[in-house]
C-alpha cells in the first residue's frame, strides 16, 4: 500500500463519522453548544472546511476549490460567539462545501508519489507534521477531534449514540 493510499484510507473514518453525525441534525441543531463558551457545530464545520482548504492549497496550489465570497469572514475567532443563524451558512451549504473540499483533497493526494509525500511540509503548515504526507494525514485527526465534540451535542439534543 502506498503512503497516499494509506492516508486516503485514514480519511475514510472521519468522513463516515462526520456524515453520520450530521445526517439527522437540523440547522438549529448546528447552533447548539456542548458547553458554555464552546463552539457550535456550524462554526466548527466552517473552521474545518476553511482549514482543509488552506492546508491542501499549501501543499498543492490551485487544487483546492475557492471558498464562497464572505466565507472566511463568517468563520473567524470574532464570529465564534455568535448564535445568530444569519451569521453562518446553512447545513446544506456547509455539507456541500465539505464534500467538495474533501474530493479536492483526495484528488490532490492521489497526484503525489511516496517520495513526494516524504518531502518536508511547507513551513506554513508544518504544525501538522514534518512532511507533506503529514499535512494530508492531519486532516483525519483534525476532523475526528471536532466530531468527538459533536457526539456530546447529539446527546444534549436527545439523539441516540451512533458509534
Amino acid at each position: 500500500m502506498s503512503i497516499a493510499e494509506h492516508i486516503k484510507s485514514s480519511l475514510q473514518l472521519p468522513t463516515f463519522v462526520v456524515n453520520g453525525y450530521l445526517e439527522d441534525l437540523t440547522d438549529a441543531d448546528l447552533l447548539v453548544r456542548p458547553a458554555e463558551k464552546s463552539n457550535h457545530i456550524n462554526w466548527q464545520l466552517g473552521h474545518l472546511i476553511q482549514s482543509e482548504q488552506f492546508h491542501t492549497s499549501q501543499v498543492c496550489p490551485d487544487v483546492a476549490p475557492e471558498l464562497p465570497a464572505g466565507f472566511k469572514e463568517r468563520y473567524t475567532k470574532e464570529t465564534v460567539s455568535s448564535d445568530n443563524p444569519a451569521d453562518f451558512l446553512s447545513k446544506a451549504e456547509l455539507v456541500e462545501l465539505m464534500h467538495k473540499q474533501r474530493e479536492a483533497t483526495l484528488n490532490a493526494l492521489s497526484k503525489f508519489s511516496d517520495e513526494e509525500l516524504m518531502q518536508p511540509a511547507p513551513e506554513s503548515v508544518s504544525y501538522l507534521g514534518p512532511t507533506v504526507g503529514c499535512v494530508f494525514a492531519g486532516e483525519a485527526t483534525h476532523w475526528m477531534m471536532h466530531a468527538g465534540q459533536w457526539s456530546v451535542i447529539r446527546r444534549i439534543i436527545g439523539k441516540q449514540p451512533l458509534f
